[in-house]
């Protein structure tokens, strides 16, 4: 299918803007991604029209945007292919979506259990499992990375036991845009009798998730990376799993019954809902998977990857230029760095900048990945929709210069 891209890029008012006197090139999408005009209207439609507590009211603007979060909620569980609407559970992001998971399941570890992760994972899925087995004693684990920077995957089945509660892994890297064998771990981590969490924030917006496909326990992911909102995100769980686990927070919603003595929690998905949710940007997440569905993930996916494998190819071109994990398969990101004597990341970054072209380096909180190669960062590329081969070019010549700069 043939994209209008300039007609996608005309409803993304912020890439009108000039930076340092050129024109925007946004290739910072995996930190976060730009809004569309659609999901921008609904946020101020929301508080103009529509402004009230949800689920607590019977008055009609609270059932108006109680219907609307609602409906929210069911457009993520038909992007994602859940089997439920309540297994969609409303969180702040990926980053806490994975700490309630953490949170509740380490509320039934022991000692004698054991939670592997990988030397790939964003901190956010390292430090919460650092911190359950710190207070439970269970063992932690992990899947070490090839010298290329592809996770060693034949070492899982060394790693797993019959105490192998959990298995958590990011289906596409952040730091490298490497995509993991996901189905692959999920497989072999059932045969064992453990749930499988996969951290879903740079892979949602860029290709088509089917969890139920995936025999997925768990997935997170946040709704600014997929053109919504910022301070909302998803945790799926299967349901029979999410009635196992205990409350995350406490508080209004979450509950059944309340007397000075004990509580009752509430059903799916309210039990880990506790407090006044983001409504309005649960309902601005619901607008940017109809933006996405607009388009088609699948064409989403399709044209990004030419991006990627453009980005590669054109970096390739330069003997200063170092990229990380360059033959694996990617998506949405590149990560390189210049192979300059003293050079940093972030000087490459600061010149580009200088030319209006907008890239992330250092660690990308993703320490272990730099450990692994040691370096102390890198400059990574990451893309959305909007982006073209055109300001592909451009970064490309800013690259240049920055290569006279410093070398």
């Amino acid at each position: 299918m043939s994209l209008d891209i300039q007609n996608i890029r005309s409803q993304f008012p912020i890439l009108n803007r000039e930076v340092n006197g050129k024109p925007l090139v946004y290739f910072d999408n995996g930190a976060t991604s730009q809004k569309p005009k659609v999901v921008l209207d609904v946020l101020d439609e929301y508080y103009e029209k529509y402004n009230a507590n949800v689920h607590r009211g019977i008055h009609t603007l609270s059932q108006e945007a109680t219907d609307l979060m609602e409906e929210s909620r069911r457009k993520i569980q038909a992007f994602i292919n859940a089997k439920h609407d309540h297994e969609v559970i409303f969180t702040r992001g990926t980053t806490e979506s994975i700490n309630l998971v953490a949170n509740t399941i380490g509320q039934l570890l022991t000692a004698d259990d054991e939670i592997i992760i990988t030397e790939i994972e964003h901190h956010s899925n390292i430090v919460p499992w650092q911190l359950v087995t710190q207070r439970t004693g269970a063992k932690l684990k992990y899947i070490p990375l090839t010298a290329e920077g592809i996770l060693d995957i034949a070492k899982l089945d060394e790693l797993l036991t019959d105490k192998t509660k959990l298995v958590c892994v990011n289906q596409v890297s952040n730091a490298l845009g490497v995509v993991n064998p996901i189905e692959t771990i999920i497989k072999k981590a059932h045969a064992k009798g453990a749930w499988v969490l996969i951290d879903g924030a740079q892979s949602v917006p860029h290709t088509k998730i089917d969890v139920q496909a995936l025999d997925a326990d768990f997935l997170a992911f946040s709704g600014h990376k997929m053109y919504g909102p910022t301070g909302i995100g998803i945790l799926y769980g299967k349901e029979e799993i999410l009635n196992q686990l205990p409350p995350f927070h406490g508080g209004g919603e979450m509950i059944k019954d309340v007397t000075m003595e004990v509580s009752t929690y509430a059903c799916l998905p309210f039990k880990f809902e506790a407090g006044t949710p983001d409504v309005a940007g649960i309902i601005g997440l619901g607008a940017a998977v109809d933006f996405i569905n607009s388009i088609g993930i699948e064409a989403i996916h399709d044209y990004e990857e030419e991006l990627v494998n453009y980005t590669i190819e054109r970096l390739s071109e330069f003997e200063e230029v170092v990229i990380y994990a360059k033959d694996a398969k990617h998506a949405g990101a590149v990560s390189f760095n210049l192979k300059l004597d003293g050079v940093h990341s972030s000087d490459v970054g600061m010149i580009l900048d200088k030319k209006g072209i907008a890239v992330r380096t250092g660690h990308h909180c993703a320490q272990p990945i730099m450990h692994h190669f040691g370096i102390p960062g890198t400059v990574r590329a990451s893309f959305g929709i909007y982006n073209t081969k055109e300001e592909i070019d451009t970064f490309i010549d800013g690259l240049k210069t920055a290569i006279r700069m410093l070398g």
